[in-house]
């Protein structure tokens, strides 16, 4: 027997003074109302910067900037799994040579 799937339900949000509606699950409902206050924030702070920017030309450049905070996060959470990983197999490497020192007294 299959999963029951997740009802959509219509979520109006406004974004830099316009509204939109957006079908979304109970359980992104939260996320996507996060979402879309960050980009009406970002957005507001690049028009603010430059009144007479269309708001094509703002959109995008929001986009851009929350893509490259997105890409950044990753990679430095790539590098802490590297770390990690790194460091599990020095430790990895350091208990088998205490066990073989041990086996072999």
């Amino acid at each position: 027997m299959s999963a029951p799937k997740s009802t959509s339900e219509a979520v109006s949000i406004r974004i830099l003074d316009r509204d939109y509606t957006i079908g979304v699950s109970q359980e992104e409902r939260a996320s996507l109302l996060s979402a879309a206050r960050a980009l009406d924030e970002r957005m507001r702070e690049i028009r603010n910067a430059n009144r007479i920017a269309p708001i094509e030309q703002i959109a995008v450049l929001a986009a851009l900037h929350l893509a490259h905070e997105l890409e950044t996060q990753g990679n430095l959470t790539l590098s802490s799994n590297q770390r990690i990983h790194q460091a599990v197999d020095a430790l990895e490497l350091r208990m088998n040579f205490l066990e073989r020192a041990d086996a072999s007294r």
